[in-house]
This record gives C-alpha cells, sequence and structure tokens, in this order.
C-alpha cells in the first residue's frame, strides 16, 4: 500500500481537472514553464558570475589611492540614572451614595 497506483493517479487527475476545469490547466501549465525558465537562466547567471575571474591588480592600474582611515566614534558612555519611581496618588475618594 505503500506506492500510489496508476488508479491512484488517475483520481487524482480527475479532480483537478474538476476543480481546476480544463480550459484554466493549459494556462496554468505555460505559465509554470515560463517561471521554472526564467528560474533556470537566473541560476545559470548567478553561475556565470561566480566564475568569471575578478580583474588582477597588474592588469587594471589602480584608480586612487586607499582612502584615509576613518575617525573612530567615541563609544563611552555617561551612566544613566534610573527615573524616580511614580508615588500612587493617596487620595482616594469614595462614591457619593443619593
Amino acid at each position: 500500500m505503500g506506492a500510489m497506483s496508476p488508479w491512484h493517479w488517475a483520481i487524482v487527475a480527475l479532480v483537478v481537472v474538476i476543480l481546476f476545469g480544463s480550459k484554466k490547466l493549459p494556462d496554468a501549465a505555460r505559465g509554470l514553464g515560463r517561471s521554472l525558465r526564467i528560474f533556470k537562466s537566473e541560476v545559470k547567471e548567478m553561475q556565470n558570475d561566480n566564475r568569471t575571474p575578478a580583474p588582477t591588480a597588474q592588469s587594471a592600474p589602480p584608480a586612487q589611492s586607499a582612502p584615509a582611515e576613518l575617525p573612530v566614534a567615541d563609544t563611552t558612555t555617561a551612566p544613566v540614572t534610573p527615573p524616580a519611581p511614580v508615588q500612587p496618588q493617596s487620595q482616594h475618594t469614595e462614591p457619593k451614595s443619593a
């Protein structure tokens, strides 16, 4: 009972045709095919980008000298004192009865 028999696949295909209709299935398959083609071309382009060798220092003259060192920010901070606790007001009035 592990693998699906051909009858199972036929029932699954019939349910898909009933749910989506025979008109929408070719359009969906066409869109899926286009998406896969675009995905494959992007993956190949990324792989080609990684394979192209970077220009070496000998072949390309340096455009500028190394940038000057940037100043380092002062990371020391003054100690922060916590705010004073808020005291609840002790004025509690009872509701007046009529």
